[in-house]
């Protein structure tokens, strides 16, 4: 049996743009990208913890060290500059896999960089 289990996220991040022209997606800092271990492409939750907004997009990759998290096209709807959300992937394991699997959780500050 496979299972949907929480790979990683970043957790906390602040929204510094919205681009509603865009043809959809979240851009996201490539160093946070990299740090949570979700590739350019990926699919991804984004929680809106300001109004409780759920959805899913796929992730892009933003300048590095940039601070961006960028919601584009309809989730602009959902998110707006300031608030906070939290980014989340998952991947599929076996039943047997689960027990040792870490996952990796990335917390970052008001700025967007990395705190743990």
């Amino acid at each position: 049996m496979l299972r949907i289990i929480m790979k990683s996220k970043v957790h906390g991040a602040t929204v510094t743009e919205s681009n509603l022209e865009y043809a959809g997606s979240i851009t996201i800092d490539a160093v946070l990208l990299k740090a949570a271990d979700i590739f350019p492409g990926e699919r991804v939750q984004v929680v809106n913890l300001n109004n409780g907004a759920r959805l899913e997009t796929y992730a892009i990759g933003g300048e590095a060290n940039s601070g961006t998290i960028c919601m584009n096209g309809a989730a602009a709807r959902l998110a707006e500059p300031g608030d906070r959300v939290i980014i989340i992937s998952y991947c599929l394991l076996d039943s047997k896999e689960v027990s040792g699997f870490t996952e990796k959780i990335v917390a970052v500050d008001k700025g967007n960089r990395i705190k743990r």
